[in-house]
C-alpha cells in the first residue's frame, strides 16, 4: 500500500552542471524520504542506535524518465512491494507537480544487526516501521 508522499523543493545543491538533479542526489533524496517514513513509524536514527539494528540496502535499480530542475516541487512516494523473511523490497517514485513520474527506484533491503554484522528476521518494531502492521 502506498504511503503519504514526502514533499520537497529542489535546491541548488541538488543540481549538476547541466542544471538538473545530479544522479547521486537522487539516491540521497530517496533515502531522505525513506528515513522520514520509518521515523514517522517509530524507527528513526535514535532507535537504530539504541537497538543496534537498522535498515541496509542490498540492491537497487533506478530509472530516469524526466528531468527535474531547480525550484521544482516534487513528491516522493514509497510502497512496500514484498517482505519475505529477511529480505524486503520498496518501490519509490519522484513525481513532478504535473503528476508525471520523473524517476523510479526499486530497492531490496533488510534489517541489519550491528552487533553480529548480519541480516536478521524483522522484529515487530521493524515490521511496523516499514508498514507491515
Amino acid at each position: 500500500m502506498p504511503t503519504k508522499p514526502y514533499e520537497m523543493l529542489i535546491r541548488e545543491s541538488h543540481l549538476d552542471t547541466f542544471g538538473h538533479v545530479n544522479n547521486a542526489a537522487y539516491l540521497t533524496l530517496f533515502e531522505e524520504a525513506r528515513w522520514d517514513f520509518i521515523t514517522r513509524n517509530g524507527y528513526g536514527l535514535q532507535r537504530v542506535q539504541e537497538l543496534q539494528q537498522g535498515p541496509v540496502v542490498l540492491e537497487l535499480s533506478m530509472k530516469f524518465k524526466k528531468e527535474i530542475t531547480l525550484r521544482e516541487k516534487i513528491k516522493i512516494t514509497l510502497e512496500l512491494l514484498e517482505a519475505n523473511k529477511k529480505i524486503s523490497r520498496f518501490r519509490q517514485e519522484m513525481i513532478k507537480e504535473d503528476d508525471t513520474v520523473a524517476t523510479e527506484l526499486e530497492l531490496t533491503f533488510g534489517l541489519f544487526d550491528l552487533k553480529t554484522r548480519r541480516l536478521i528476521e524483522p522484529t515487530p518494531a521493524w515490521k511496523k516501521a516499514i508498514g507491515l502492521s
